[in-house]
């Protein structure tokens, strides 16, 4: 996949693996590798700048005898998800028109 749509996708992916509970690094990694490749440090900014938009919150939890950091979804983090469907819908229509 072209870097620059990859880039896209991320943030949104991100969110998304965040919308039915709280979650960690490594699981956040593991949920999206399920659909698009990323490394632990491709997260970690992302969830930087994320948190930066107020769209996470994060949280410290001890896990097995350290401190674990989760992140959580908020509502403005809700309604970019919500605004990535919008665009989806847009550019669904553009790749309609060129596989015609």
């Amino acid at each position: 996949m072209d870097p620059q749509l990859k880039k896209g996708f991320l943030e949104v992916l991100v969110l998304a693996s965040l919308k039915e509970e709280p979650s960690y690094g490594y699981k956040i990694v593991q949920d999206v590798s399920e659909i698009i490749d990323i490394s632990e440090s491709t997260l970690y900014p992302i969830l930087k700048r994320l948190e930066q938009q107020k769209f996470v919150k994060t949280y410290t939890e001890q896990h097995q005898s350290r401190l674990r950091k989760y992140y959580m979804i908020t509502q403005s983090g809700l309604n970019e998800i919500d605004k990535s469907k919008r665009d989806y819908e847009e550019i669904t229509k553009i790749y309609r028109y060129i596989l015609r």
